[in-house]
Formats: structure tokens, sequence, C-alpha cells
């Protein structure tokens, strides 16, 4: 038996006997039908938007080497030393300067050996850097069946907000 949605606890993401109300190829559209409800006083808490078949898109970005992933492991390191030494300025009166740098330095020199470690370990199996994300093909309004009726007759009167269901 499902929890109600509007007692304390109920499970947000979760609705009554959901009804799918449209299915849009981004999710600009399926916002902007939700928008184009809320606009219209509908009650928009009855809604959900859910993407689906998802896909992981993995985006290469250069080459690495020996020395790119140096340069990295230089720099991230020298700010976690950075960020090391101005924590340990609040505790300490003289040299504070000195102190900052010397945390830099030691940051650099564990940034660059941790990276270069890092890198050997894949022994050439992954020479290159990437950014990767998880994104869905399509976006499913789902409404809850007590308002499934009203919602689809605001929305057809946005034009196009309803995909042909024979297209």
């Amino acid at each position: 038996m499902s929890m109600p949605t509007g007692l304390p606890g109920a499970n947000p993401l979760r609705l009554e006997y959901p009804q799918s109300l449209a299915i849009y190829d981004d999710y600009a559209a399926a916002q902007k039908a939700v928008d184009f409800l809320s606009d219209n006083k509908f009650p928009v808490e009855h809604l959900m938007i859910v993407g689906t078949d998802l896909k992981r898109v993995e985006r290469i970005t250069g080459r690495l080497t020996t020395s790119r992933v140096a340069l990295g492991g230089l720099l991230s390191g020298l700010w976690l030393g950075l960020f090391v030494g101005l924590i340990f300025s609040f505790f300490v009166n003289d040299s504070i300067l000195a102190m900052i740098v010397s945390t830099m330095l030691l940051g650099a020199l564990f940034g660059v050996v941790w990276a270069l470690l890092g890198y050997a370990l894949t022994r050439g199996q992954r020479d290159f850097s990437s950014v990767t994300q998880v994104v869905a093909t399509r976006y499913e309004v789902l409404v809850e069946h007590k308002v499934a009726g009203q919602a689809r007759e605001l929305l057809a009167q946005l034009p196009g907000a309803l995909p042909n269901p024979f297209s």
C-alpha cells in the first residue's frame, strides 16, 4: 500500500498511481510543459519528470603524457599545500609566509609523486583524459491519476506540448 504524498515522511519522489502525461526528447521541453502547467495554476506537486533510457557519454579531452600528469599533480598539490598552509596559519604567530610556502612545496611534491604513481599503475591502458556524464535520451512527465485529465486539457493549449502519439 502506498503512502499518500501529502503526509509527513512520504517519499517526495513517488506519485500515487502515476500516469504518463507526455514524453519529450530533451529536458528543456519537459521543463517547458511543467512550467506552462505551473503558470496556469495547475498543482505541479502532482507531477514528476523522469529521465529514461540512460546512457553514459564520455568526452575525450586530451592525450595523457608523463609531463601532463606531473604538471596536473604539481598544480593540485600546490592548491592542497596552500589550503593546509592557510589552515595552519590560524594557529601560528611567527613566520606565516614561510610556513605557507613550505606547505605549498610539500603539497606540490606530494601531488607530483602521487599523480605519477597512479599513472604508472595504469601501464598505458588509459593514456587520455576525459569528462564523463550520464544523460537521459527521453524525459517523461508523469502525473497523478486524480489530476491527469486536468493536466492533459491544460497542456493541450500549449502548441507542440503534447507530442503526436502517431509519429
